[in-house]
């Protein structure tokens, strides 16, 4: 009977080491939702990155999820979150920040890391990238897809206007004077377009920094909409179309801008580096990529989206959307992102790359974004978010189509600022 019993042992033990190599790894299942703001087909290039983390981490499975815009992703996200089938992290705005802090929806990056090296990796972003995503002494979010403002001309309709095409405005007279000669009596060129619609705000924090003012302070409770120096910085936009006719008066499209760009409607554009690869492969003309011009100052906000990781996850989720976070923001993968769209290297060993390194040295203009960074501020961020935002966005499209004087415009905007932040001083 004992030598029965040991024969089944032994087999019991053979069968369950002989199952072993072809049963499924248990696995961490997590769902991630991302946007994409400038188009293209850029979601082949998560997907791909997606599955290279899959297969170094058979025990995790990611369900990554193209969730359209920003605006897209951010409903989306808290829409599951809602409904109780919450995503563990997504890419959403870095502007988010205040919105999802007040709504107790994320967890700070500080909870979860751990170990030294952990927090080496936290410190290893460009600074100035991470400002959208701290608060309160707190790391909320992590940096990816990212972008400053650039300044995209035609050098071929640099030429042709007798402009030097290695040399772009440096500053607003200069930008001005160009544009005049840019322009065309017949309406089939502009010197300038600067984009309106989609998100002005972001276009706006432009102009105001290079006006040395600052839309909001760090704490996310007050805004500076009616400061003198922002209602000059509001009339120089306006002026570019009504008064030095360089520009279309009224609102110009976010969605449309780039494709006036490529077919010559205009030889200058202020656009988002996250298009830059698109205008690289579809330009038919010398193009370049300069830093934005200076009114007192040089200056852009930041922009793009964030790594978030939701509060409603268990400790094993919050470690294997860290591993997922760490993967797709390690210094190569930055750096195949950036060049496959037009997004900066979000950290200085990007750059160190040979990836980063022989394209820049290829292609300089994929430089002009980090470079500017020595100028860039955080993009407009608040509580009340969507409230704020939206009145300042308002104020800037009754200006510019001339319901208002930007005076006038700025001075509302800025009363209903006051009114939703005030409980959060």
């Amino acid at each position: 009977m004992n030598a029965i019993k040991k024969l089944f042992l032994v087999a019991s033990t053979a069968l369950s080491f002989s199952i072993l190599p072809g049963m499924a790894l248990a696995e961490i299942e997590l769902t991630m939702y991302y946007p994409v703001a400038v188009g293209g087909p850029l979601t082949k290039v998560v997907d791909k990155m997606v599955d290279d983390f899959m297969t170094e981490n058979p025990d995790i499975k990611v369900n990554a999820i193209y969730a359209g815009n920003y605006n897209d992703a951010r409903i989306k996200a808290l829409a599951a979150m809602e409904s109780g089938q919450s995503a563990q992290l997504s890419v959403m705005f870095s502007i988010d920040l205040y919105e999802l802090i007040e709504l107790d929806a994320i967890v700070p990056f500080d909870d979860i890391v751990t170990t030294d090296e952990e927090k080496a990796w936290l410190d290893s972003f460009y600074p100035s990238l991470m400002e959208n995503g701290a608060t309160a002494d707190k790391t909320w979010s992590i940096p990816f897809q990212r972008s400053t403002i650039v300044m995209y001309y035609n050098k071929d309709a640099f030429r042709a206007a007798g402009l030097d095409p290695e040399a772009p405005p440096a500053t607003w007279d200069e930008l001005v004077e160009a544009g005049k000669k840019l322009t065309k009596d017949d309406g089939s060129q502009w010197g300038l377009m600067i984009p309106s619609t989609g998100y002005p705000y972001w276009m706006f924090g432009a102009l105001a920094m290079q006006n040395d003012e600052q839309l909001m302070n760090d704490a996310g409770d007050q805004t500076n909409y009616d400061n003198p120096g922002v209602v000059e910085a509001l009339s120089f936009w306006k002026d570019l179309g009504s008064k030095h006719k360089v520009m279309p008066e009224g609102t110009i499209e976010w969605g449309t801008l780039r494709q006036n760009f490529l077919e010559g409607r205009t030889a200058i554009m202020w656009h988002s580096t996250g298009n830059l690869t698109a205008v690289k492969d579809n330009a038919g003309f010398d193009f370049g990529v300069a830093m934005l011009p200076a009114g007192k100052r040089r200056g852009t906000p930041t922009g793009g989206g964030n790594f978030y990781i939701f509060k409603n996850t268990s400790e094993e989720e919050r470690a294997a959307s860290l591993k997922l976070i760490k993967f797709m923001t390690a210094p190569e993968n930055s750096a195949t992102w950036s060049v496959a769209t037009g997004y900066m290297g979000i950290s200085s060993a990007a750059y160190e790359t040979v990836t980063l390194k022989s394209y820049i040295a290829d292609f300089p203009p994929a430089a002009v974004a980090r470079d500017q960074l020595e100028f860039a501020t955080a993009e407009l961020s608040t509580f009340q978010a969507g409230r704020v935002r939206k009145a300042l966005d308002d104020a800037l499209q009754a200006a510019l189509i001339g319901s208002k004087t930007p005076e006038e415009a700025l001075s509302e905007a800025q009363a209903i600022a006051e009114r939703s932040l005030r409980a959060y001083r």
